[in-house]
């Protein structure tokens, strides 16, 4: 069975409750992993899932521990949640640059993907933090130095642009709706296979001996709405990614 290693869509809230002279706080945790491990658990596949606050300590330091994953996905977490290890950012040890242990893999061979989010590609407020990484020169896109969110209220629907490809063979020509995603630029070669107006959804290319995807919205909300996360084809869409990017 291929393994899949999935990091991040998980986030924790801090509210300030404030009733007159009185305040008091309350945190909640919740996690938009659901869909996508379900989606490829059912292509069969394994995935094994490290949420953001795990990120720091248990996303892997060696190319060896990497190579026993089919795919890496990167999903809603910062550059910063990968570089900045506790050894590192605690006791001011010297541990190993992630995002270059990332190129290495796809150069010799491993599969890449970053989906989308505030936290994914350049980010909110350039908070991501991948523009100029050694994540983005393994990516199929070229990132933007600044906020590169592009927000969407009103819904658009994405659309099919390469229909024969194997990732999106036999999936709607239309998708069902997104409320936003991140701007970004496909590299000279790189395939885009699905739009949203003139900016890319999804494409996909290659890296040295690997294959490497950007999807740029959501695979959970609120980019993702409940029309897209609950389509007929969700599943499809993110097992022929997978499958094409581990043939």
């Amino acid at each position: 069975m291929k393994k899949v290693l999935l990091v991040g869509e998980s986030w924790e809230v801090f509210s300030i409750h404030l009733k007159g002279f009185d305040a008091f706080f309350t945190t909640k945790y919740d996690e938009g992993a659901k869909w996508l491990i379900e989606a490829l658990e059912e292509g069969g596949y394994q995935v094994d899932y490290i949420p953001n606050h795990h990120a720091p300590s248990r996303v892997p330091t060696e190319l060896s521990e990497l190579q026993e994953y089919s795919v890496v996905i990167l999903s809603d977490i910062g550059a910063n949640t990968l570089l900045l290890h506790p050894d590192t950012f605690e006791r001011s040890l010297a541990t190993p640059n992630r995002l270059k242990l990332f190129r290495e893999y796809a150069e010799q061979g491993g599969a890449f993907v970053m989906i989308g989010g505030y936290m994914s590609f350049a980010g909110i407020d350039g908070k991501g933090k991948y523009k100029d990484s050694p994540v983005e020169e393994i990516l199929p896109v070229t990132l933007l130095a600044h906020d590169d969110r592009v927000e969407i209220p009103e819904g658009i629907n994405p659309q099919v642009v390469q229909p024969d490809h194997p990732v999106v063979q036999g999936l709607d020509a239309q998708w069902p709706m997104l409320l936003g995603y991140n701007q970004v630029i496909a590299k000279e070669g790189a395939e885009v296979l699905a739009v949203a107006g003139e900016d890319p959804i999804l494409v996909v290319g290659t890296y040295g001996r690997g294959k490497t995807a950007a999807f740029t919205s959501d695979c959970a909300p609120h980019w993702g709405s409940p029309e897209f996360v609950e389509w007929g084809q969700y599943n499809k869409l993110w097992q022929q990614l997978v499958d094409w990017l581990t043939s």
